[in-house]
């Protein structure tokens, strides 16, 4: 005759077999958020913490050895929930004591802390790739509802950052004030060169090159018209804006 299956609430003297089956339910898992690396020092802290914020742990033994265990916690009336629920953190059964039985009694008595608390429906999110435990839920009578989704915190910040449209137009701000500032170091670091150089560093004034300019044509004009010389053509020189002038004597005659 097959030995029955016990199930009770957690001891203090359990909670290292509890943590060493939890560190293989985390290897076994086939979702990403519980995808780091086990360790039973650490799951059993958090057991810890689970039972100081009014959590229960249930441990299912098969011949006298922890088999299995479930983490259930109730939660009171929400906002959008307005009755109480019993929620499943987490059913395991350890491979070598599987398909005896043990699943359904944890869950038996998950039922049946729901029943003392009132709570209204039993809730269980086991991991997406987790075919078996879907399966086994299904048959119990579990149906789907919402469904969970998950984010990295520093993700999530970042888009939250990429889709704000205020953030957008501050950095559109803050790239032209950062173009205005290094096209204002360019043009002192050019000035900067260009004194040490010795050359001018304000604006080029060419009227006073104009002038000079004008002012020598004048005079080579002057100087062509006292040797006798055509002053359009002195010394090769055009005055500025004059067109030259053709002699009758240099026109071309057509034939």
């Amino acid at each position: 005759m097959r030995a029955a299956v016990e199930v009770r609430p957690v001891e203090q003297d359990d909670m290292v077999d509890v943590a060493r089956l939890a560190e293989r339910a985390v290897e076994e898992s086939p979702s990403a958020a519980q995808g780091t690396p086990a360790d039973a020092s650490r799951l059993l802290e958090h057991l810890s913490v689970l039972l100081g914020a009014g959590g229960q742990v249930l441990v299912a033994s098969h011949e006298g050895e922890i088999c299995g265990f479930a983490v259930v916690r109730v939660i009171d009336p929400l906002l959008f929930a307005t009755t109480t629920s019993l929620y499943v953190d987490a059913v395991f059964v350890s491979p070598s004591a599987r398909r005896r039985g043990v699943g359904h009694a944890l869950l038996a008595a998950a039922a049946a802390v729901a029943g003392e608390r009132g709570a209204e429906n039993v809730y269980c999110a086991p991991a997406p790739g987790a075919r078996g435990m879907h399966r086994f839920l299904a048959r119990l009578g579990f149906a789907p509802t919402s469904g969970h989704r998950v984010v990295a915190t520093a993700t999530l910040q970042r888009r939250l950052v990429q889709e704000d449209p205020r953030a957008t137009r501050t950095a559109a701000r803050a790239g032209r004030r950062e173009a205005t500032r290094a096209a204002i170091e360019d043009l002192v670091a050019r000035r900067r060169r260009a004194r040490a150089a010795g050359l001018p560093t304000g604006p080029v004034d060419l009227r006073a090159f104009q002038a000079e300019r004008d002012a020598a044509l004048r005079e080579a004009a002057e100087r062509a018209a006292e040797r006798g010389e055509d002053v359009d053509g002195a010394d090769g020189v055009t005055p500025l804006g004059a067109v030259p002038r053709r002699s009758a004597a240099s026109e071309s005659v057509p034939s």
